[in-house]
């Protein structure tokens, strides 16, 4: 499976924001899959025409985040959450979740809005993040986009798929 990491510096997110979410999406749509090596701090930085400082904080974060482990000058690696160590980590990441859920929550029914259309909003966003991971499933060879995105200031990473850990999906 081909991930293409792509960076746009026009956008108001920040640059080191950009890698992660890419890297996070990737994880969530099964094509980075646990002990997965990531490029190198350096690599990652050529290949997108970036400072290696930047790649080195999305890095940091990803890891202080519990999705990628740091194995010192092996590199980063996609953590696996089924390992025990991890598990401490997914439930703080859990409780920052809810955290922002009802934060959104809130400042939807300080404009008005309803419990019920807060709900609805929420379960498609829920269904389209999910839809993505049953769509990467389906797919068994790269799309044509995604041929087509490799060049300048994009990364592919090559991952395969392993099982999930008997978490529902």
């Amino acid at each position: 499976m081909l991930v293409i990491v792509r960076i746009d510096q026009k956008s108001e997110e920040p640059l080191y924001l950009q890698i992660r979410s890419q890297i996070i999406a990737a994880i969530a749509r099964g094509e980075l899959v646990p002990g997965t090596a990531l490029p190198s701090v350096r690599s990652l930085a050529s290949d997108l025409g970036i400072n290696l400082h930047t790649v080195n904080k999305a890095y940091a974060v990803l890891r202080d985040e519990g999705y990628v482990l740091m194995r010192g000058r092996s590199g980063a690696y996609i953590a696996d959450p089924c390992e025990e160590d991890r598990a401490d980590r997914a439930q703080i990441e859990l409780a920052k979740m809810e955290d922002a859920l009802f934060e959104l929550a809130l400042a939807h029914r300080a404009r008005g809005g309803s419990r019920g259309e807060f709900l609805e909003c929420a379960s498609a966003q829920a269904a389209r993040a999910y839809a993505a991971l049953e769509r990467a499933d389906a797919d068994s060879v790269p799309s044509t986009q995604a041929a087509r995105a490799a060049g300048a200031g994009r990364l592919p990473i090559e991952a395969g798929f392993a099982p999930a850990c008997g978490k529902d999906a």
